[in-house]
């Protein structure tokens, strides 16, 4: 079992790890006299916080800095045991502490009672989902031992806890210095009655197992290998619940893409049959599909992760900057990472009295629930379901300035379509023609090059000189016109505004038929919206299309794949869409074809 003891700084927690290490005969041999030798060179006096302490500046400062961790066992099971530090400086490195934990223990120091850390660690392990937590009330030899003093404590925090949907079963009077209460055999205080540290601890229950959960695996690579005539594609990454077998189908989110699972792969060792939750592996597919580091695997008949561009969230902002509304920031959940903002406060929380706060921006060590919007749609679980894939870290300027978990789903704007191009993945009928030996027979992979731009930007002649060029390579390729469309296979609609999104649907699912059939597709739009390129996103899926603005760029940040100048020569214009391709591995380079 995992466990992760928290509080305010110098209440006492390594300490208290000190002793259980040293009660429990869990120290390496020789450790305890090696630390008491260390300590008389420095003509310090020994601390059993010392056994814990790995890092030189942490015992010169005589804080926990990181987290550090240990094992012991008593008679019932091991034990892995986080000190996570104290300072509030250091909340980053104890929430990351605490995040793998299953039960907690807090430290209060009696003579010191609640601090305003005692309250914010309390609310970040209810954040976390941490609910089994013993409150240890520390130092108890520094007040005389006084019950009084241990009852008050205990009812200040109860009260606090309780606001947090926290009922702690134990709170456990002890001294870690003196050794009283950590281990059943001790001695105790006259006037209480209950467990010891190590018998609370022995009490709690495990979690449920991962592997009963739904299957989620989320991509962190694909590898490709050519030598020796071993031509695998392997899916690989970390296995965070449930469990798979080849043979069993599979669906990757948010792509919605779909295949069968023909093998189990490790490095240097013979394939499996079956594989589960905590084991990192590669699987090579029936069906060999695209698919995208941070897209999620999941067994196509149990229920599948959400996938949205928004988000509600309880996070807790640790930058030194303010998290700003409508400033972009980098979220990063499981694999993957997309641009994302912050829509909408619903409320700020000061975590140390649970107040609420009406701000247009989240401070420094701010508890907020928040609507977050990504750029992109992303596939994942809410934190009460699936943890691993229910939190997230924000990156601002290469920092980790934030965390936090996913409380509920908010539909977006796409729902709707979303949910019809999954039904339309789980019946679609594939070909039996291998995609891979129609990439191979045509020189290219499939793609949608969709030109958009302002009303008068002339597009139209960019993409038809891109199409001329890639049909004289011999490259399978069509124009796509939204006239054509307008006329045609649209022509039921009505000629107003209320119809366009429809227009925009229906362009992705010919582009989507087109690539199918393994063709490049050269696609023109005017006057298309950040929603509407959503939506062609979710029709077509975003891996599969490059979007290329002429003119003007009125997009949101990092959604246009390339710009080109309207001023420009068309030749010009189209070579630098050729480079495009070349450069993505989508195209052969002219020198590879001409070999």
């Amino acid at each position: 079992m995992n466990i992760v003891i928290v509080g305010h700084v110098d209440h006492g927690k390594s300490t208290v790890i000190g002793r259980l290490l040293h009660d429990t005969g869990s120290l390496p041999q020789g450790k305890l006299e090696q630390v008491r030798a260390e300590c008389a060179r420095n003509a310090k006096p020994f601390e059993y916080a010392f056994l814990l302490d790995a890092l030189k500046d942490e015992q010169a400062q005589g804080i926990t800095i990181d987290s550090a961790r240990c094992f012991f066992r008593s008679r019932k099971r091991e034990y892995l045991i986080i000190d996570a530090p104290g300072h509030i400086e250091f909340l980053k490195n104890m929430v990351s502490g605490a995040a793998r934990a299953e039960a907690a223990l807090l430290v209060i120091d009696a003579k010191e009672g609640v601090q305003e850390n005692s309250r914010r660690h309390g609310y970040l392990l209810s954040m976390l989902g941490i609910r089994q937590i013993a409150v240890c009330i520390n130092k108890m030899d520094l007040v005389g031992n006084d019950e009084k003093v241990f009852r008050k404590i205990e009812n200040e925090y109860r009260k606090f806890l309780k606001q947090i949907d926290i009922e702690p079963k134990f709170f456990i009077p002890i001294s870690a210095l003196k050794g009283i209460n950590i281990l059943p055999e001790q001695p105790k205080f006259a006037w209480f009655s209950g467990e010891s540290i190590l018998e609370v601890l022995d009490s709690f229950e495990n979690a449920k197992s991962l592997e009963e959960k739904p299957f989620r695996m989320p991509v962190q690579a694909v590898y490709k290998f050519t030598e020796a005539g071993d031509d695998r594609r392997i899916i690989a990454g970390k296995i965070e619940s449930g469990s798979i077998a080849a043979g069993d189908k599979v669906v990757f989110l948010p792509s919605n893409k779909r295949s069968e699972i023909k093998s189990i792969e490790a490095f240097n060792a013979a394939p499996r049959k079956k594989t589960a939750a905590g084991y990192s592996a590669g699987f090579t597919l029936k069906e060999q599909i695209y698919i995208n580091r941070g897209d999620m695997m999941c067994k196509l008949e149990e229920p599948p992760p959400w996938v949205s561009t928004l988000i509600q969230a309880e996070i807790f902002w640790m930058g030194k900057e303010p998290m700003a509304l409508d400033k972009e920031y980098q979220l990063k959940i499981a694999a993957a990472k997309v641009p994302a903002r912050l829509r909408k406060i619903k409320k700020i929380i000061d975590a140390s009295d649970l107040k609420k706060r009406k701000k247009n921006r989240i401070d420094r060590h701010d508890v907020a629930q928040v609507i977050l919007e990504c750029a992109s749609p992303v596939a994942f679980d809410l934190a009460s379901s699936i943890e691993a894939t229910g939190r997230f870290v924000i990156v601002d300027k290469y920092d980790i300035s934030g965390g936090g978990i996913i409380s509920a789903l908010v539909k977006d704007d796409q729902a709707e379509v979303r949910e019809q191009v999954q039904k339309r993945e789980m019946k679609w009928d594939f070909s039996i023609v291998d995609p891979k030996a129609r990439e191979a027979r045509y020189g290219h992979r499939p793609k949608l090059i969709l030109l958009t731009g302002k009303v008068g930007v002339d597009k139209k002649s960019i993409a038809k000189e891109v199409e001329k060029i890639l049909f004289e390579r011999e490259a399978k390729t069509y124009f796509l016109g939204i006239g054509n469309l307008l006329r045609g296979l649209d022509a039921d609609l009505e000629k107003d505004r209320s119809a366009r999104r429809e227009h925009v649907r229906r362009l992705g699912e010919v582009s989507h038929l087109l690539m199918d059939a393994g063709l490049i597709v050269l696609a023109t739009a005017s006057n298309l919206n950040d929603e509407e390129l959503r939506l062609l996103q979710e029709v077509a899926d975003r891996a599969d299309m490059f979007i290329v603005n002429v003119g003007e760029n009125s997009f949101r940040e990092g959604i246009v794949d390339l710009n080109l100048d309207p001023q420009d020569a068309v030749n010009k214009n189209a070579k630098k869409i050729l480079a495009l391709l070349e450069s993505e591995k989508v195209l052969r380079s002219s020198s590879e074809t001409a070999l």
